[in-house]
């Protein structure tokens, strides 16, 4: 297998082509103008087979090995960034102002490049390798809907392999864990009905910014009293607007929120829990509720036998101690769950060193991390497809 040194020129490569994608970040499915240089860029390595329009501006290209016939692996690299105003004063910062870069994917594609580039010279592998560009993460639907577009049978892909940087975690350094290893992400809506009326007069009202305010405390007995404390759930209210003036108590109340869990069942608990909680609460004070949930991400869960090979890769490539085979889950979902709902494989996390945290305006992915994460995607090809 391949250690690290032989990366670093493709590297510097990949961080002029990191730096730009930064300084032109674009949103979910919009992606135009990203897409286009992806595009672009494959076909100057000379890649013959790259299919683009995908869930709209994804794109899927395959590198053909010359070991002989063998089966398809996919590689996903996530493509948009977020609605924020960048703060990382960085000289290659965001040139669109309320747009940045702010969970790397800007550094996700262009370690794919950089291996698409690097496996392409060499092709030192047998079957297919295909690679995968997607739209729209952090709408958290965009590997659902190129799963739905018929990626996974229509490109032959019997394994798919993701990966993700993480702050706080060293250059060089890698996590992963067999099993669950991020979580499930649902959405909820609570519409708190009263009866409004004078500040001066509570009494003749049905106060629902009250009713509001013990349904928030409410709902954490799900988690502290609800469930088994050795089980993950979270529920995190996020919004809560009502009210327009001083002196008026309002008609209604809005309470929104996140659901994470680790486990289906705790799925199906809190969303009955919740409303259950909300109602018993706001019918004791005199008012009601209208409730609405939506599942969003299942939980990402890794493949014994794919998450083995992944941790073989990366050992390869750097120390096995620096590969972390135990990682601990986090609550932080995934689309790229979707994939591995439809065929096994695993998802790695890539150390980004001592960086602010994702979604945070002064965030921006640590260029000396490119090096690992296309060394360990050529790593992974060669031990997942051996001539």
């Amino acid at each position: 297998m391949r250690g690290i040194e032989e990366f670093r020129e493709v590297a510097t490569e990949a961080s002029e082509w990191r730096r730009y994608l930064h300084q032109n970040p674009e949103l979910d499915y919009q992606l135009q103008n990203t897409a286009s240089f992806v595009a672009e860029k494959l076909a100057s390595f000379s890649i013959n087979h790259i299919e683009t329009g995908i869930a709209e501006t994804g794109i899927v290209a395959l590198i053909q090995g010359e070991g002989g016939d063998g089966p398809t692996i996919g590689l996903r690299a996530d493509m948009d960034a977020l609605p924020i105003l960048e703060a990382s004063n960085k000289p290659w910062s965001s040139t669109i102002p309320g747009k940045m870069h702010a969970c790397g994917h800007d550094g996700h594609t262009s370690m794919l490049l950089g291996a698409a580039k690097y496996l392409t010279a060499t092709r030192n592998f047998k079957g297919c390798v295909a690679l995968i560009f997607q739209p729209a993460e952090e709408d958290g639907q965009g590997a659902q809907r190129m799963v739905q577009e018929g990626i996974m049978d229509r490109f032959g892909i019997s394994q798919v392999f993701g990966m993700h940087n993480q702050p706080g975690m060293e250059v060089g350094k890698f996590g992963i864990s067999d099993g669950p290893i991020g979580g499930a992400l649902d959405d909820f809506d609570i519409i708190v009905k009263g009866r409004g009326g004078h500040a001066a007069s509570p009494h003749r009202t049905v106060d629902p910014v009250v009713i509001a305010a013990q349904i928030i405390l409410g709902l954490q007995t799900l988690v502290s009293r609800g469930t088994d404390p050795l089980e993950s759930l979270v529920i995190s209210v996020t919004k809560l607007n009502a009210g327009t003036a001083y002196n008026i108590i309002p008609e209604h109340a809005e309470i929104s929120g996140t659901v994470r869990t680790l486990a289906p069942g705790l799925r199906d608990f809190a969303e009955t829990q919740i409303l259950a909680v909300a109602q018993g609460i706001a019918r004791g004070f005199g008012g009601d509720v209208e409730f609405k949930h939506r599942r969003l991400d299942p939980v990402t869960v890794n493949h014994t036998a794919e998450t083995n090979m992944a941790i073989k890769a990366a050992r390869n490539l750097v120390e096995p101690a620096s590969v972390d085979d135990k990682i601990r889950p986090s609550m932080g979902s995934e689309d790229f769950a979707y994939m591995l709902e439809e065929r096994p494989g695993a998802y790695i996390l890539l150390g980004n060193g001592p960086t602010a945290g994702l979604h945070n305006p002064a965030y921006d992915f640590n260029d000396e991390a490119l090096p690992y994460g296309i060394g360990y995607w050529v790593n992974l090809v060669e031990k997942a497809l051996p001539v």
